[in-house]
């Protein structure tokens, strides 16, 4: 699933391009988790803003002299965007194209768990309903070790999955919550409401690291995600122990351990990541 490197790495890849662009056509295919929510004709003639992003939805602001608004976006379990001037005919998992006047904004879905949903604002539903419940952005400033000691306080579930709910804080997907904790020192068994402050401050070090460091390799590409121009990302070449079951730890050489926590899969060093 794309999680927040690769939704950032997607939109940088065309924001800069599709801003100012005109809406020539809209194409929809089969049906998305949700209907777009507006007749898709008065989308011709908006012009596109400043693509953003907030948890893993892009938002893209249209607006005309009739309809003010914009796209909300989710690429699901195996969505991607594609933008270019020239791009072949849909096939038969492209369900949205937003054809303007600087090229094409394809969605592709095999799964169809993806979405494009149109909403007056970000503050008004539907947007307001799905963002509502969303934790701070990691690299927000209030994003710290007391932000996140006082978010776990109390909490029974393990560590990893109350990184993993997004309430707290977003982009700690599995892949990056797996490498964070190891980059902190911590069993992601460990129940949440155990983890001290000083351990809460290095695990915010951590989540911060470990996703800077995926945005710079341009996110991770285990089946099929790549960036808007077809680039895929490399951050899975450089994992310390996701996806490496059996293989030595870089700093030990205990073998990485692989559990299932919550149908999730759980990659971890059983020496140097202490409850």
């Amino acid at each position: 699933m794309p999680e927040l490197p690769e939704v950032e790495v997607t939109r940088l890849s065309f924001a800069s391009a599709i801003a100012g662009a005109a809406v020539c056509a809209v194409r929809l295919g089969k049906p998305l988790r949700w209907p777009l929510g507006l007749d898709e004709k008065r989308l011709v003639g908006a012009r596109v803003g400043d693509a953003a992003r907030r948890g893993k939805y892009l938002w893209l602001p249209l607006q005309s002299v009739t309809i003010r608004g914009g796209l909300l976006m989710h690429l699901g379990m195996s969505g991607s965007l594609n933008f270019a001037n020239n791009t072949a005919s849909p096939g038969p998992h492209d369900h949205f194209d937003l054809q303007t006047d600087r090229g094409l904004l394809r969605l592709t879905d095999p799964r169809r768990f993806g979405a494009v949903i149109w909403s007056p604002a970000l503050d008004a539903e539907p947007a307001a309903g799905l963002l509502g419940g969303l934790g701070l952005e990691p690299f927000d400033p209030r994003f710290n070790g007391a932000h996140l000691h006082a978010g776990l306080s109390g909490r029974r579930v393990a560590v990893k999955q109350a990184l993993l709910a997004g309430d707290i804080v977003v982009g700690a997907g599995n892949i990056y919550a797996c490498e964070a904790l190891y980059r902190a020192g911590i069993d992601p068994r460990l129940p949440a409401g155990r983890l001290s402050r000083p351990r809460a401050d290095k695990l915010v070090a951590a989540v911060r690291g470990v996703l800077a460091q995926a945005l710079e390799a341009g996110g991770t590409t285990l089946r099929d995600f790549k960036n808007a121009h077809g680039v895929a990302g490399s951050f899975q070449m450089q994992a310390d122990v996701y996806g490496r079951e059996g293989l030595p730890c870089r700093v030990c050489a205990s073998k990485i351990r692989r559990i299932v926590q919550g149908q999730r899969a759980t990659y971890f060093c059983p020496t140097c990541q202490k409850r």
